[in-house]
């Protein structure tokens, strides 16, 4: 299955972000599989993204974008309190 991230290569404003294309796996012992029909970036990722954070991204290619909504897909071994179809 294959997934879109949003990933920046540099410092710098919202021109710096890029989508890229990248393959998943289905979902790890404890984890759950999204499709994301919203994603939010907030301050903190701007600040992240622009040098200004606590702590300096791992570049190229640092990722952002963890505040989503959307429906579970699959879910991985060990996971409770989560289904498929579920929304989140």
């Amino acid at each position: 299955m294959m997934a879109q991230h949003v990933v920046f290569d540099e410092l710098g404003g919202p021109e710096v972000l890029r989508i890229e294309e990248v393959e998943l796996g289905g979902p790890g012992p404890g984890e759950v599989l999204l499709r994301v029909d919203a994603l939010g970036l907030n301050r903190a990722e701007a600040l992240f993204r622009s040098g200004g954070y606590y702590y300096q991204p791992t570049l190229p290619g640092s990722r952002i974008g963890y505040e989503a909504a959307g429906e579970v897909l699959a879910v991985g071994e060990g996971v409770t309190g989560f289904s498929v179809g579920d929304p989140c």
